[in-house]
């Protein structure tokens, strides 16, 4: 492997010389160096460290994505996403998970503006406190104020750019589908009270039942994450079909019916809402709603470095995916 220190031999520099060349550093170097140094490093076939980019210039190739969990496969796959746009465009990203505590979120952004980094990207849910969302959109806007572009997956509150999922409208038609299969009894794991996304699902879902003519389902709320879901699902009543506002919260349920011998779908049917790929293989394969997340967080990521100006939100639809774990009614 072709290093810095052959490139600098060969064009008879010193290793700081070819480093300011090849690494980009913001002190000049006369044109004559740069060009032996160029010349050396396209005869050796050097490729240039963009981490030593990084570091020679700040942090202005640098991209923080702040994520509510990165254990779960729902912000992993985002992230995922936004991180292969960011290497395309040669950037560096640095990841940061708040544990879904909004004060931690704050915080994050206040020192990815310390740090001066290129672009800061949000990814998750809000909050419904407008309190905690206009101390977080203060953040952004002071850090905009400086030179900083932001970005968001998630509810269009914070005045960036924001790629937005139909969480409503995805689980509205999830209901109907499932209506259609011929399903009056519903529960809805419906996750926290306070957190937009979970509350935004479950509305959805309640109000095209309730535009149906059909009974307003059992709402059990709990942690939005797998436990959560074990833990509700324990609390279903005569449900015939169950809703969990995301896919992990529906495993859980899953292993809590087969503890207890509920068979899925033969004595109840569950569905989620995502389509986390992880789960895909899970048996009985999942009925959810499909979000093309990786799609969502490389666009966010686009979106972060676009400078023309004007805020763009784009929502991005889901689709209703049917798989074996509902039951058409007799």
């Amino acid at each position: 492997m072709v290093t810095l220190e052959d490139v600098a031999k060969q064009a008879g520099v010193s290793l700081a010389t070819a480093s300011r060349v090849l690494n980009g550093s913001t002190r000049q170097v006369g044109a004559a160096l740069r060009a032996r140094v160029e010349q050396a490093a396209d005869e050796l076939g050097y490729r240039a460290n963009i981490a030593a980019q990084t570091l020679a210039r700040g942090a202005s190739n640098v991209i923080g994505i702040v994520v509510h969990d990165l254990t779960d496969p729902y912000f992993a796959a985002l992230a995922d996403g936004a991180m292969r746009a960011a290497a395309t465009e040669g950037l560096l990203v640095m990841v940061g998970t708040t544990h879904r505590d909004p004060e931690q979120e704050i915080a994050y952004v206040a020192t990815l503006h310390a740090q001066r980094v290129r672009a800061v990207l949000l990814v998750g849910s809000r909050v419904a406190d407008p309190a905690v969302t206009g101390r977080l959109r203060d953040e952004l806007a002071r850090y905009q104020a400086g030179g900083g572009r932001a970005a968001c997956v998630g509810q269009d509150l914070l005045g960036v750019d924001t790629v937005a999922p139909a969480n409503r409208q995805g689980a509205a038609e999830l209901a109907r589908e499932l209506a259609g299969l011929g399903h009056t009894r519903f529960a809805v794991l419906a996750g926290p009270p306070h957190l937009v996304t979970a509350a935004d699902r479950c509305a959805g879902f309640s109000g095209a039942l309730r535009d149906l003519g059909l009974p307003a389902p059992q709402v059990i709320h709990g942690p939005f994450d797998r436990d959560g879901g074990y833990a509700a699902a324990q609390q279903v009543g005569d449900a015939s079909c169950v809703f969990a506002v995301n896919d992990v919260m529906a495993v859980g349920a899953l292993a809590a019916y087969r503890e207890r011998g509920v068979r899925v779908p033969e004595d109840v049917s569950v569905a989620g809402f995502d389509d986390i790929v992880t789960l895909r293989d899970h048996v009985p394969a999942l009925t959810t709603v499909r979000l093309p997340l990786k799609d969502m967080g490389a666009r966010a990521l686009e979106l972060a470095l676009n400078e023309d100006g004007a805020i763009v939100v784009e929502q991005v639809a889901g689709e209703v995916v049917l798989r074996a774990s509902v039951r058409r009614m007799t």
